[in-house]
């Protein structure tokens, strides 16, 4: 993801966080994703402690008509799969497997899997599924996201 797609979408959520920090302070917007061009669907990952339900959802929507006016928005929750983008995600994280994409290659690589063990201010630490150590400052990190666990009962795994 280039400099400008995430600079957009930094913009975005900044917007958006301040549109409805009035009305629900409870809400954090996670993510947003931008598809398409003129008339483009934007996608807006909420969430609030308690959880997301289809009432948010339609009253966020509701709350955004300006920018309603430019693109279709569709607002959801950030899912069982939920997206890191900041060190508060990451921190909230801690303990969970995660699938970590870099902005560009490392040693021949940019896509790590494994536990998250550690999250501070300029990086993130996991244990790669494969074995060893790994850590990704987070202005070289393009995507990552929660990889969601089921325990032998059908159960999130704690």
């Amino acid at each position: 993801m280039d400099t400008d797609t995430l600079a957009r979408r930094q913009q975005l959520i900044q917007s958006i966080t301040a549109t409805l920090l009035g009305r629900f302070p409870d809400v954090e917007v996670v993510d947003v994703d931008l598809h398409g061009g003129r008339s483009a669907r934007l996608t807006i990952y909420v969430d609030r402690p308690g959880g997301v339900d289809l009432a948010l959802c339609e009253a966020v929507t509701k709350a955004l008509d300006e920018l309603r006016e430019t693109h279709a928005v569709e607002v959801s929750s950030p899912g069982l799969d939920r997206p890191l983008r900041t060190p508060h995600h990451f921190e909230r994280a801690l303990g969970s497997r995660v699938f970590v994409k870099t902005a560009a290659p490392r040693d021949g690589r940019s896509v790590y899997r494994g536990r998250l063990v550690a999250a501070d201010h300029d990086q993130v630490s996991l244990v790669a599924d494969e074995g060893g150590d790994v850590r990704i400052r987070y202005d070289m990190i393009a995507k990552a996201h929660v990889i969601f666990e089921f325990d032998d009962n059908g159960g999130h795994r704690e």
